[in-house]
Formats: C-alpha cells, sequence, structure tokens
C-alpha cells in the first residue's frame, strides 16, 4: 500500500485533511480482531486508475474523490457486515470471494427503515391547524437489545477483548449464501438509500476490496452514465421489490402488481436543491421518495411559499393523478440534501387502481393531505417560515426531540441533574441549542429516522434498541473513537472520560496505554423503566419530548 500523502506532496486543504482523519479513525484499529490485514493511505490518480472502475475518469475528478476511497486487504472468514446495520461505504471485490448469508432475509421485518407514520401512512391526516395531541413515546423493553444486533460480541470484561463488525448490505434471494468475486460491487444499495441492511456477509477467502464512501460514490455515478446505468440495474434486479413492498403506500399490493412496478419505473437520484418537478408544468408521473427529504413549495404573489415536505415513504403526484381537470403541478418540488426517488408513470398507476382498491383509498388520503397542508402554508406564512427551518435545521429527522419552554423554565437544571443521577453521574445532553421564539430544542438526541451517526462505528457499539425508534450506545464496546459525535450533525453525542486506561493486553493493539473514553447520548432512560428523567423531574413542566414537526409548531401556537 502505498504512502500517497507524501508522494502527492504540495498543500492539502482542510477539507481533504479532516477526511483523510475521518477515513484513517474509521480503520485505524485493525489485526486480529478486525480481519483487516492492511489499508492504504489516500491514493493518488495514477494509483487508483489501475483499477477499472476508476480508470474513464479525469485525474482532476481522481484527486477530488481520493480522500473518500481505499483498498483494504482483509482475512479470511472476517465479518463484513450485519444485518440491520447502516453504513456509507460500497465496496468493490478486486481479489479472493465474499459470501453473503442470505439466510436472514427470513428472520422478520426489521430490515424495513423508519417512516413517519401519520404522514406516510395517513392513518391521522397530518395536522397544521395546531391541535394539541399527545405524543405516545415508544415502548421500550428494558435493556432490549435490536434484534439486529450480533448475538454473541465476542467480547469479555476481564481481558477488555473487543469485536469488531463492519458493514454493508445486499438484497439476494432469501436462503442459502451465495458468493460474490472480482468485479462485484456490494454495499452501494444501502449506502446511497439509507436503508438498513439486509443480510450478513463474511470473507469466504483473503480478500483485497476497494471500499468507496458515499460522497465519492454520488460523484462517480452522477459523472459516468454508464456507472449510473450499472448501479440503477443492479438496484432494480436486487433491491427494488422489497423496498416497493415495505414501503405504506404499497405494502397491500399483490406480487404481480410489485412485478409490474419494477420493471417500469425510472430511478432519479437528486443532489442538494436540484429541482424535481416545477409548478405549472406537465405533470404525469407519481414521484415515492426512498430516501432523503424533499421540500414543497407553491407561488404565492411575488414569492415561493414552502407548504410542506416528503420524506422517506411518502408520494408527490396525487392531486394531479386523482383530480379531473389538474394536468399541471400544483407544487414546485425540490431536493433538500441528496435524496433518492422512484418515477412512477401515471399510466401505470392509473392500471393499478383498477385491480388493486386498496391503493386509491391510500392515495386519496394522501392527496387529501397535500393539499390542507398547502392551503395552511399559504394562510400562515408563519408555518410556511417554521416548516423551512424544520428543513434547514434537521427537525424533519427526529423521532423523539426535546423541546423546553424558555418562558415558563426557571434555568434550575433539575433536568440535568436528573439525567446525571439516572445516568451514573453523566449527564446525557447539554441545556442549550436552537432557538425557536419561545422554544429551545436543546443538544439532545433527536433519534433520527435516518441517523448518520451509526455509520462508521467500528465496532458496532451504537445501535438501534427497543422497537427500533431508540438509538442507544453499549458502553461495554464503545472505544471511544469519536467517530458517532463527529457524524452527528446535530452536536447531541458527547464524548466523556472514564478514568481508566487501556490495558497492555487490550485489542486493537492500539488503544493500550491511551485513556478510555466512551460516547455518551440521550436514552430516553429506556432501561428504567419510566419516563425520561428529565421530564419527570422538570418542576415547572416546561420540557417535552416531542415526535414531530407538528408537535413543536403546537407548542409554540399553545404557549403564544
Amino acid at each position: 500500500m502505498s504512502n500517497a500523502m507524501n508522494e502527492q506532496g504540495g498543500s492539502v486543504s482542510k477539507t481533504t485533511i479532516r477526511r483523510m482523519e475521518m477515513y484513517r479513525d474509521r480503520w485505524s484499529s485493525y489485526g486480529d480482531t478486525t480481519g483487516i490485514e492492511a489499508i492504504s493511505d489516500r491514493l493518488t490518480a495514477a494509483e487508483l486508475r489501475r483499477y477499472d472502475i476508476f480508470s474513464d475518469y479525469p485525474d482532476t475528478f481522481l484527486e477530488r474523490i481520493s480522500p473518500d476511497v481505499s483498498v483494504v486487504a482483509w482475512r479470511e472468514n472476517a465479518a463484513l457486515f450485519e444485518q440491520g446495520s447502516y453504513l456509507n461505504v460500497a465496496f468493490v471485490v478486486v481479489r479472493g470471494e465474499v459470501e453473503i448469508d442470505l439466510g436472514a432475509l427470513q428472520g422478520g421485518n426489521d430490515t424495513a427503515p423508519i417512516f413517519e407514520r401519520e404522514r406516510t401512512s395517513m392513518i391521522e391526516l397530518s395536522n397544521p391547524d395546531g391541535v394539541e395531541r399527545t405524543q405516545l413515546l415508544p415502548t421500550m423493553a428494558a435493556g432490549s437489545p435490536s434484534p439486529s444486533r450480533i448475538q454473541s460480541l465476542n467480547r469479555s470484561s476481564d481481558d477488555h477483548t473487543i469485536a469488531f463488525l463492519a458493514t454493508m448490505d445486499t438484497d439476494l434471494p432469501s436462503s442459502g449464501t451465495t458468493r460474490l468475486g472480482p468485479g462485484e460491487i456490494f454495499g452501494e444499495i444501502g449506502a446511497m438509500s439509507g436503508w438498513p441492511q439486509s443480510v450478513t456477509a463474511r470473507t469466504a477467502t483473503r480478500c483485497q476490496l476497494i471500499q468507496i464512501r458515499v460522497p465519492a460514490l454520488r460523484l462517480m455515478k452522477r459523472r459516468s452514465a454508464g456507472l449510473k446505468k450499472h448501479l440503477d440495474e443492479r438496484y432494480r434486479e436486487r433491491a427494488l421489490a422489497g423496498q416497493l413492498k415495505r414501503t405504506p403506500l404499497f405494502a397491500g399490493l399483490t406480487p404481480a402488481s410489485i412485478k409490474e412496478l419494477e420493471r417500469s419505473v425510472e430511478l432519479v437520484s437528486c443532489g442538494p436543491d436540484e429541482l424535481v418537478v416545477a409548478e405549472g408544468t406537465e405533470a404525469g408521473a407519481i414521484f415515492l421518495v426512498r430516501s432523503g427529504f424533499v421540500k414543497l413549495a407553491q407561488r404565492f404573489g411575488e414569492s415561493d411559499v414552502t407548504v410542506s415536505y416528503l420524506s422517506k415513504g411518502m408520494t408527490i403526484g396525487e392531486v394531479e393523478l386523482l383530480i379531473d381537470g389538474v394536468d399541471s403541478w400544483e407544487v414546485t418540488a425540490t431536493s433538500v440534501e441528496y435524496s433518492e426517488l422512484v418515477k412512477i408513470p401515471a399510466s401505470l398507476v392509473r392500471s393499478l387502481l383498477q385491480s388493486e382498491p386498496g391503493l386509491q383509498e391510500q392515495l386519496w388520503k394522501s392527496a387529501l393531505a397535500r393539499i390542507r397542508e398547502a392551503g395552511h402554508g399559504k394562510r400562515d406564512i408563519d408555518h410556511a417560515e417554521f416548516t423551512q427551518v424544520a428543513l434547514d435545521r434537521g427537525l424533519v429527522q427526529g423521532n423523539s426531540m426535546m423541546v423546553i419552554d424558555l418562558e415558563a423554565c426557571t434555568r434550575c437544571d433539575d433536568c440535568v441533574r436528573a439525567c446525571a443521577a439516572t445516568h451514573g453521574g453523566r449527564p446525557r445532553f447539554v441545556r442549550e441549542g436552537s432557538k425557536l421564539d419561545n422554544l429551545l430544542v436543546a443538544k439532545s438526541c433527536y433519534h433520527c429516522q435516518d441517523p448518520v451517526c451509526l455509520v462508521g462505528c467500528p465496532t458496532g457499539a451504537i445501535h438501534r434498541g427497543g422497537l427500533a425508534e431508540l438509538i442507544d450506545i453499549d458502553d461495554d464496546i464503545c472505544i471511544g473513537c469519536g467517530t458517532c459525535a463527529s457524524n452527528c450533525p446535530y452536536d447531541a453525542i458527547v464524548m466523556h472520560e472514564t478514568g481508566e486506561i487501556w490495558p497492555d493486553d487490550t485489542v486493537p493493539a492500539g488503544l493500550r496505554g491511551d485513556d478510555r473514553l466512551v460516547a455518551s447520548k440521550c436514552d430516553l432512560c429506556h432501561s428504567t423503566g419510566h419516563e425520561p428523567a428529565c421530564v419527570s423531574n422538570c418542576p415547572q413542566g416546561c420540557l417535552h419530548r416531542v415526535g414531530s414537526v407538528d408537535e413543536i409548531q403546537a407548542l409554540r401556537r399553545r404557549d403564544r
């Protein structure tokens, strides 16, 4: 493996240095436990060009993506990933074979992502008018592990041995095993869409793998029509049908209808602020969001007003399809960051409506919700501005956010003390954050729908728990690398000193003699059997746990 950093010479941007540091953190602890034998430093354009997947790109482009690419040598029989994990890396086999265990696919539906239930399934129409509703926290079994976690973590409290896991995904037939050889790409489906992984895999032989982070993979796909076509074909072949069946809109469709969708839909990838549809232009399709967020805006006077947004599993185009005389788009839809969409021709949906009565009911519910949200956004500019703020600050991601009414809060800090007392002296949040009028959205874990903090943890210590709406950290196998804290966009994970030193027999050896740190964050007090201590110990009753943007808006309205 090359020492490319020294070979390239010249100045390196701060962004490049940061990416290289993140990369080294992700893979620095390798040895007998990880299964990693060797790993490259940053590769030059000439070194990348030796591999077929990079051969058609210019040198300037390869230099740009090189911090997000590595070549890694793996031992035989090393674990590469586990079912239910999240990742931000795709793999290309250079030498050797990788074995995919397909039996995990028979274990249930725990590979389905989190959807915004009320806004996606339309069990209850969204409530933008501010009528107060009761938010029920998910029922967490005390101490219950995530079903996707490996049962034996190969660790011992006596010798501090730690099991290391990497993650990827693929979606293949539901029994037995299969092997992937040189030239095969895997992991890109989950990495690009943010869905939990559906199978487990390990190296069948000694392997050399190219590992490409999502930022580089996105750039490569957008620059090369050939690579985009190849990746889209693999997604259509391996994962599309399964993901369609798991979305609320299509969950009740027959296998024949799912097959028809699989053959006929178009896959659309969007970058930040990229236009999806424009208000007033001809409509002829329904778009299903499979990852990311899409902002919906309507013209109001001389400017556009943000009236709503779409998240994973939600659709746009129902109004234009179902209502006679509406032939052009009623809204402008724009990708907020990176998003992946499925474009379904209107003619196909009309055909399915003849044989799938349940689909028509779901589409009407969704259409009515879109109309209601758009009308409210135009009547209430404050609501529209708040929706934009929620998109900008990531509040749309949250399943359980800590919101404090600053007009009632006396700054007594009883919430922080209660949290610390419940968690061995370490508070799991900071009483500061984003202000929204009289409300403070604290720096406490949002328990996101698409948690990027789960990506890249070398031990699997941070994971989904309970009913998968909780993000938790297992202190016993956290090595304090800080990857999750660096990944969290909302500064909700804090690194704490434990007062311990890693002993001389620690695996991996790179930790020996270092101070032992541990990552900590809000766990909703799920193992205590009672509601979050911060809520129950607030003497003013001004601290709330909310599960949606609508509930934050309702608190603003009630208190104002």
